[in-house]
């Protein structure tokens, strides 16, 4: 029997797969255009590293990714990870909201066989596009024996990051994908782990209790600049939102008109939870129990993530693990 991995790739869209009609033109292209057979075509060597099956998810600019397309995604993922025959998943996705996705497979999926995401900045169709290689190392990755029980992971430009870390820090260069606050895990060539994943959360959330849901509570990110007036949080309310997370000044440092808004918002029961808008740093918890929660280390959008996840399930034992 052949000792090559078995992976299967998902494709989602997003730039790795989007073409533009001029080669130099890495801004105006369609995203997601490329079917799986053209990506794994464009590799050269990539089916010697494993034995690959594709499955095409979907073809979306990942602007547009969604909690029902996470959901979807999460099922497929736990479906192939089930197969004897398959040895790890490689997902290809957009940058945009590459975070959100691998963040989100964090929190749901526990360690075991690996899990890697990978994207591009540029699109396939680009003169010196990024898309090949970084497939070519995210195969590689989840083809090494050293990536199993290491949580979901993000390859690109090189580097092989944790999926709780990665945030994009860019709009257009190559290595838009950073890991500010722990740095990268290890090199993708050859492979190679400096040190472990922090998997304190990972697969915290039964995915188990997500089967069947099309989506997620809704929640809203508010950002809170000076002089902003807190009416936004009541037309959130208004409009449906179970919960709020505001992005805040330094340490989550809630205006006093915006202190009012967020008592009365948790007085009708909606959960709101303190962020920054701040790029780097936790939010410490407050003393005073009326005071929000704070994100921890969760920026705006995971935190979103968590507290879509915390009330779907509904526990507070969860929610006190989210936000550490």
């Amino acid at each position: 029997m052949s000792t090559t991995p078995r992976l299967t790739l998902i494709t989602t869209g997003g730039t790795i797969a989007g073409q533009a009609a001029s080669a130099a033109d890495t801004t105006g292209y369609t995203a997601g255009a490329l079917d799986p057979s053209a990506l794994i075509a464009a590799v050269p060597g990539l089916t010697d590293l494993a034995q690959l099956r594709a499955d095409a998810l979907f073809s979306i600019d990942s602007k547009d990714m969604s909690p029902a397309h996470w959901l979807t995604l999460l099922a497929r993922v736990r479906h192939h990870l089930a197969q004897a025959e398959c040895d790890g998943v490689v997902i290809t996705h957009g940058t945009d909201t590459l975070e959100e996705t691998a963040f989100f497979l964090h929190l749901t999926t526990p360690p075991g066989k690996p899990i890697v995401l990978t994207a591009a900045m540029r699109p396939a169709s680009a003169l010196s596009a990024d898309g090949p290689m970084n497939l070519y190392q995210a195969v590689a990755v989840a083809a090494h024996a050293s990536s199993a029980n290491q949580g979901v992971l993000v390859v690109v430009n090189g580097h092989i990051f944790a999926a709780a870390d990665i945030v994009k820090t860019d709009t257009q260069a190559l290595d838009a994908i950073a890991a500010p606050a722990r740095g990268p895990l290890g090199a993708a060539q050859p492979v190679q782990f400096y040190h472990p994943a922090a998997l304190t959360q990972a697969g915290c959330v039964s995915a188990d209790a997500l089967a069947g849901q099309t989506g997620l509570p809704r929640v809203d990110i508010l950002y809170v600049a000076a002089g902003c007036d807190p009416d936004l949080l009541t037309a959130a309310i208004e409009r449906g939102a179970q919960g709020i997370v505001l992005a805040l000044p330094g340490n989550g440092s809630l205006p006093v008109n915006w202190a009012r808004a967020a008592l009365a918002a948790q007085t009708l029961g909606v959960a709101v939870i303190r962020s920054t808008r701040v790029a780097h740093g936790r939010v410490a918890h407050a003393a005073d129990a009326a005071v929000p929660a704070a994100s921890g280390a969760l920026n705006p959008a995971k935190a979103r993530i968590a507290l879509m996840l915390a009330l779907a399930i509904g526990t507070p034992e969860l929610s006190a693990r989210l936000f550490t």
